[in-house]
């Protein structure tokens, strides 16, 4: 059962206790005479904390938080407010916010009592200021009796938080040429191309200008007709429809639409050609009774033919995700749901997901609850010390039961588990029986929106990766005009928007003390009943987030990223940082020139995964995309939800997120095993060298071998010839003595005319001697004449007794010897003519 609105429970607020308990620390007995002021120092312009384009516009020493009881400087910057540890400057995260993330703030003010501990009948009182936050923490500070620095906090908050127009936050002060962002309606193109099979294709700027990016495929086709927004203003530039159906339809058919946002195709599946499609809700009218042709006859045309069943027609679910009666109460305003009578093969579905309001008040009640039973609350008292000190362990049964109800009573667990329960439906009938589905709520932009891009996250293993990730919220969230200026509570284009920051001053009334925990001094201020008035605030993408995290939780290996990739995604757009999700539509931000004045959140990401790789804490260690390939379609039983530690509970119980703990351990053993299998891989390439160095000196010995082998069998043929050839000159009367330097001493004839001579060794050009045509060249045989006759000159060539007759003597001698020389060289020498030595 809901608690009724102002209730103890809703109107969560601080809850101090003025007594000391043993053992806690309490804040309310530092004795603020010893905070020092000659201490402070005003020097903060160079810290390494500061952003670029960062500047402190105010600066208040001797601030306590707290949460913690951590004495510090609070400074406020042009981007958040900062809290410093007194001494050692550190950064404390709990007490640091961007302004753009605080909700709401509180000035209160603690009435002390007579304390037994000290003389004074009373103590003066302390002056708070509670911040509570978008990011699920609630902040309190604290400021010294009787001065005036929360007067001047609040006034600088207020001043910084709340600017003007959209060009005063913080986002366009910053150089977007680190973190450029490309052009996002090219990567709106390309999401659309890879939806159509056309992955080849890729948008550009002159596609855009020139209306170039409609293309089709044999069902569906990209039009150009929202190219100035004159459609629907809500609408991206390109829409995807069914390829049958004309501009001309089109446009009428979107008279029949809330915001005429009619119904178009988010996703396609590639091979069955079952669709998603989204629209908002029709305008049938209080009596149910209107209809428009063309809207039923777009409606239709998701229904294309089913793949290998000639002749049927696929069919179709229209999912409103509201409760039956809210849409009926709808009808009153003009709205309304379809009837499946009008619509031929169709079947309407009512998901039951409750409206904006429902949801910003379930998440406020989570937040109180997690405030009052985390480890340390906003107020300084742990919830193991509450109620006279009972401790979880300690058996109070009651309080414990207490607690559980109070976090059933938020009934955030129970939203998400609508919202999951909706998208397993829709992608079961995509996935299981190729049917097409048409989801819309009212508008068409919050409850559509978190369904349409749920179900394609589980029917599209590509949205579960970065880039997929990147495309998808791009695409159905930012392109489809989901409100983030209003559901954020950011300045719009227009100016500060509906969203105006919530402050609670003092006042005479007594703030209504807990059941669990009651005060001895009493905490002056505002009772918040409610503490958005009419705004349109509301958690519908953390919401979102929140069921992404879910299905990672049921389905640990099947996403690329990790969970502390969410959280930092959401830090990121909380704080209004970059400029992606600035404005409400994307028409507003091309009036605003987002992309090109402000950095990139998307850039930012990738540029600290840059350094990391897949170690970075963004990627999922344990990630297997081989194993999810397809569809993921949990069961019923595993859509129970459970809070999300790692940002549910980071601020109020930050040591207990086990989750956080294990991943980093599994962090570091991938990362270890990474190194490991680099080392083993440099260890394989060494092997592969040494064995290539091995395999080469093996070739080199061979090749050593065989030239070794081939020199010796020269050598030995040579010798054998040198054997043959002296046989046939001392066959003829001569005596050939070879030393063993390769030199040649001839004898010719015996007594006195006895004749030895040296020939001159020649290098022959050819290794292997030709001995046949050594002696038979007639060149050689007059050098032979030459050198053994003993008469001739040697420096003139002429003979000293020409009368003498030695020459026809000696020429006698050599006819024989010619005669066997000519004999000689008609043979043919073959190594098999000679026995081996």
């Amino acid at each position: 059962m809901t608690a009724p609105l102002n209730s103890p429970r809703r109107l969560r607020s601080l809850r101090y206790s003025s007594e000391k308990m043993e053992g806690t620390g309490s804040w309310d007995v530092i004795e603020w005479s010893k905070l020092d002021p000659a201490c402070w120092s005003s020097s903060f312009s160079n810290l390494d904390c500061l952003l670029e384009s960062e500047r402190i516009t105010f600066e208040c020493c001797g601030v306590i938080l707290i949460n913690t009881h951590e004495v510090g400087t609070l400074l406020l910057t042009n981007f958040r407010i900062l809290f410093l540890t007194e001494g050692t400057r550190k950064l404390v995260p709990l007490g640091t916010i961007p302004l753009v993330a605080i909700e709401k703030f509180s000035k209160m003010v603690l009435k002390g009592q007579s304390n037994r501990h000290h003389h004074s009948n009373k103590n003066p009182p302390i002056r708070l200021l509670q911040v509570t936050g978008k990011d699920m923490r609630i902040i309190v500070y604290g400021f010294r009796p009787g001065t005036k620095q929360r007067r001047a906090v609040v006034d600088a908050i207020l001043k910084c938080s709340n600017p003007e127009r959209v060009w005063d936050l913080y986002a366009f002060t910053c150089d977007p040429s680190k973190f450029g962002n490309k052009n996002p309606k090219e990567r709106l193109l390309n999401e659309y191309f890879r939806l159509l099979g056309k992955s080849s294709v890729k948008g550009s700027k002159n596609m855009i200008e020139d209306g170039s990016f409609t293309l089709s495929n044999d069902y569906w086709r990209i039009t150009n007709l929202n190219s100035n927004y004159d459609l629907c203003q809500t609408y991206p530039f390109a829409l995807m429809v069914p390829k049958s159906i004309s501009d001309e339809e089109l446009i009428q058919a979107s008279t029949f639409r809330a915001k005429c946002r009619l119904p178009v195709i988010s996703w396609c599946h590639p091979e069955s050609g079952a669709v998603i499609a989204r629209s908002s809700q029709p305008l049938v009218g209080l009596m149910m009774n209107m209809r428009s042709n063309f809207d039923e006859i777009l409606v239709a045309s998701f229904c294309t033919q089913l793949a290998g069943h000639e002749g049927a027609q696929r069919k179709l679910y229209i999912a409103d995700a509201r409760p039956r009666k809210n849409a009926l109460a709808n009808g009153a305003m003009g709205g309304g749901s379809e009837s499946s009578s009008n619509y031929l093969q169709s079947e309407i579905v009512f998901f039951g997901i409750d409206n904006i309001h429902a949801m910003r008040e379930s998440f406020s009640r989570l937040r109180d609850y997690l405030d009052m039973h985390g480890t340390t609350s906003s107020d300084g008292t742990s919830s193991f010390l509450r109620h006279g000190g009972w401790t979880w362990s300690g058996g109070n049964l009651s309080s414990m039961s207490a607690s559980v109800s109070l976090l059933g009573e938020s009934g955030w667990l129970s939203h998400i588990q609508s919202i999951l329960a909706g998208v397993a439906w829709i992608a079961a009938r995509v996935a299981m029986e190729s049917a097409s589905v048409l989801v819309h709520c009212s508008d068409g932009w919050d409850r559509t929106t978190q369904l349409v891009s749920l179900a394609c996250l589980l029917l599209d293993p590509y949205y579960r990766t970065f880039a997929g990730f990147q495309a998808l919220v791009e695409k159905d969230w930012l392109a489809f005009g989901h409100p983030f200026s209003d559901r954020i509570g950011m300045t719009n284009v227009c100016g500060s928007g509906n969203f105006e920051l919530p402050i609670q001053s003092s006042s005479a009334r007594s703030y209504p003390s807990s059941p669990i925990q009651q005060t001895s001094g009493s905490a002056a201020a505002q009772p918040s009943s409610s503490s958005h008035g009419l705004n349109d605030y509301s958690p519908i993408f953390l919401q979102w987030v929140d069921c992404v995290s879910q299905l990672m939780r049921m389905y640990p290996c099947a996403f690329e990223f990790s969970p502390t990739f969410l959280v930092d995604f959401m830090d990121c757009l909380l704080s209004c940082r970059f400029g992606n999700f600035l404005c409400n539509s994307e028409k507003e931000r091309q009036e605003c020139g987002i992309s090109e004045a402000c950095e990139c959140l998307w850039a930012y990401l990738t540029d600290l995964r840059s350094c990391s790789g897949t170690s970075h804490a963004h990627c999922n260690p344990i990630y297997d995309p081989s194993k999810y390939d397809g569809p993921l379609l949990p069961p019923a039983a595993a859509l129970a939800p459970t809070l999300w530690p790692q940002f549910h509970l980071r601020w109020a119980c930050p040591v207990e997120p086990n989750a956080a703990e294990t991943e980093v351990q599994c962090r570091a053993m991938a990362l270890k095993y990474s190194e490991m299998k680099k080392e083993k891989e440099e260890a394989e390439k060494k092997v592969d060298a040494l064995s290539s160095t091995v395999e080469s000196l093996r070739e080199e010995l061979l090749n050593e071998r065989n030239i070794s082998r081939a020199a010796k069998e020269s050598e030995e043929r040579a010798i054998q010839e040198r054997a043959v050839v002296s046989k046939v000159v001392q066959s003829v009367g001569c005596k050939v003595n070879f030393t063993k330097n390769g030199a040649c001493t001839v004898e010719v004839g015996d007594g006195p005319q006895r004749c030895r001579h040296s020939i001159p060794q020649k290098q022959s050009e050819d290794s292997k001697t030709d001995v046949s045509e050594s002696i038979s060249s007639s060149e050689s045989e007059q050098k032979v004449c030459e050198a053994l006759c003993p008469l001739l000159t040697r420096g003139e060539g002429t003979c000293r007794w020409p009368d003498a007759g030695c020459c026809a003597q000696m020429g006698s001698q050599l006819v024989g010897l010619k005669a066997n020389f000519e004999a000689f060289d008609k043979l043919s020498i073959y190594d098999s003519y000679f026995t081996a030595e």
